[in-house]
C-alpha cells in the first residue's frame, strides 16, 4: 500500500517511531498532488518548498507530539500565520494574515503537519463556488463549502483536513466524495480566527479516511476525556431515524439507510425506529431563517470595504432580501433550544442515531453543491454528526450515513462509528 492510501491512524505510529520520515511523508503527498491537482482542484494555495520546510523541522525536533508528521489541510476560511487566507473572495485576494485562528494553533502544538489551503464557496456560505471537483467523477461536485478539504483527502493529497458547517459543508462533502467526516458538538472546537457566517451554527470538523483518524484530530481538541472502550455491536443499542426530510431522499439513500440498518442488526445491534416529534418538522425551516439572519452582521464588514465585490447573494444577506425580523429570530433562537434539550433527552436513550447524510449521489456539474437538507436540523440542534461512507447510488457512486447523539456525546459517538465502519468492512 502506498503511503498516500494509508489512514492517518497507520501512518503515526511509524511517524512517532522514526521508521517513516515526515520529509518522506510530505514528499509523497507532494507529488500526488502534482499528479492530480490539475484535475482535481483541491488547493487554494501550496507552498511545497514551505511544506518541506516544516517537515524538516519536525524531524529534527522528534516526535513530541499527538499528531506528529501527519499532513492536514486547511480550509481557507481559517486564518494560517504563514499563509494567505482568501475566503475565495476578491476583497482578500493574496491576503497574508499575521495570526493563526485557535484552532490552527492547537494543530501545530499537536505536531501536525500544515500542508496548504483548501478551496471552499465563498465565505463557506454561498456565491462563488470553489474550482474543486468531485475525485469520484471529475463531472461532479465534490460538495460545499468544505470542497477542496473533502476532495483532498477524497483523492490521498493529504489523509486529514479540517473544514467547517453552517448546514451540512462537512457532512455533505464527505459523503459525496467517499470519506469520514466529523462536526463535534457545537463549540467544542474554538471558531477563533475562523470567518463567521452563522456564529450560533457554524463548527470546525475535520475529514479523514476512517473513523480512527476522526479521534485522532478530536483528542487534540478535546484532551481532557478518555476514550471510549472498543465498543461491539451485540452491545449497541441504535436509533434509526428518517428525519422530516425523508420524502427528500431518492431511492439510493433509502435503500443505504434500510441496508446500514440491516447490517447492525444481523450482527446484533439493538435497533429500532425514531420518530421526531411534530414540533422537530420545521427545524429546516428555522435553520435556514438563524443562518441567513445572522450572516447580516458576519458580512456586514466586507459589504461596507465594497459591494461590488461581494457576490449578490452574500450581499442579499446583509441587505435582508428576506425580511427577516427580529421577532422572527428571537421564536426561532427559543423554539431550536427547546429541541435541543428534547432531542437530547430522546437520544439519550441509544448509542447514535442513524439517519441520512444527503438525498443521493453528488450532482453534475459544479455550481450546485447539493442540498443540506438532510443535515441542517443537526446543525441546528447543535449535536456531533459522522458521515460514514459505504454505500453507493445508481451509478456506483459514495452515499454516507450519519450517526449523530446527543450533545457532548462525541466520543460514543465515534465509537459506534468504528464499530460500524468494522461491520461494513467485513
Amino acid at each position: 500500500m502506498s503511503l498516500v492510501s494509508q489512514t492517518a491512524s497507520a501512518l503515526l505510529g511509524p511517524l512517532r517511531r522514526a521508521e517513516l520520515s515526515v520529509e518522506t511523508l510530505a514528499r509523497e503527498c507532494l507529488a500526488r498532488v502534482s499528479v492530480r491537482e490539475a484535475e482535481v482542484r483541491a488547493w487554494a494555495y501550496l507552498d511545497r518548498e514551505m511544506v518541506l520546510a516544516e517537515a524538516r523541522k519536525l524531524d529534527r525536533d522528534g516526535a513530541k507530539a499527538a499528531l506528529h508528521g501527519l499532513p492536514i489541510g486547511i480550509k481557507d476560511v481559517i486564518l494560517t500565520k504563514d499563509m494567505p487566507t482568501q475566503y475565495n473572495s476578491p476583497i482578500y485576494h493574496g491576503s497574508p494574515p499575521t495570526i493563526d485562528a485557535a484552532c490552527v494553533k492547537i494543530l501545530r502544538a499537536a505536531g501536525a503537519l500544515l500542508f496548504g489551503k483548501t478551496e471552499t464557496v465563498e465565505f463557506a456560505a454561498t456565491g462563488r463556488p470553489a474550482r474543486t471537483r468531485n475525485p469520484c467523477d471529475l463531472r461532479r461536485t465534490p460538495g460545499g463549502s468544505s470542497s477542496g478539504s473533502a476532495a483532498a483527502v477524497a483523492d490521498l493529497h493529504v489523509p486529514l483536513a479540517l473544514g467547517t458547517q453552517t448546514a451540512g459543508s462537512l457532512i455533505r462533502p464527505a459523503s459525496f466524495c467517499g470519506v469520514f467526516a466529523m462536526k463535534p458538538t457545537w463549540n467544542l472546537v474554538s471558531t477563533e480566527g475562523a470567518k463567521t457566517f452563522a456564529p450560533t451554527l457554524d463548527t470546525i470538523g475535520w475529514f479523514g479516511r476512517c473513523a480512527g483518524d476522526l479521534a485522532l484530530v478530536f483528542d487534540a481538541f478535546d484532551p481532557g476525556e478518555e476514550a471510549l472502550p472498543l465498543l461491539e455491536a451485540p452491545n449497541v443499542r441504535i436509533a434509526v431515524c428518517r428525519s422530516p426530510a425523508w420524502e427528500h431522499a431518492s431511492d439510493a439513500t433509502r435503500v443505504a439507510l434500510a441496508r446500514g440498518a440491516s447490517i447492525l442488526r444481523l450482527a446484533g445491534a439493538d435497533v429500532c425506529e425514531l420518530d421526531l416529534p411534530a414540533e422537530f418538522g420545521s427545524l429546516g425551516d428555522i435553520q435556514r431563517l438563524i443562518m441567513r439572519a445572522e450572516a447580516r452582521s458576519s458580512f456586514l464588514a466586507e459589504y461596507r470595504i465594497d459591494r461590488a465585490l461581494l457576490h449578490e447573494s452574500v450581499a442579499g444577506y446583509v441587505e435582508n432580501v428576506d425580511c427577516i425580523t427580529r421577532k422572527d429570530l428571537l421564536e426561532a433562537y427559543d423554539r431550536s433550544a427547546a429541541c435541543r434539550a428534547l432531542f437530547d433527552r430522546m437520544a439519550s436513550e441509544y448509542d447514535a442515531v442513524l439517519t441520512p447524510s444527503v438525498i443521493g449521489e453528488a450532482p453534475l456539474g459544479l455550481a450546485d453543491t447539493g442540498s443540506f437538507v438532510f443535515n441542517g436540523i443537526w446543525t441546528l440542534l447543535h449535536v456531533p454528526c459522522i458521515n460514514v461512507p459505504g454505500f453507493a447510488g445508481e451509478n456506483r457512486l459514495p452515499i454516507g450515513l450519519t450517526l449523530v447523539g446527543p450533545r457532548f456525546s462525541d466520543r460514543r459517538v465515534l465509537a459506534v462509528a468504528a464499530c460500524f465502519e468494522r461491520l461494513l468492512g467485513s
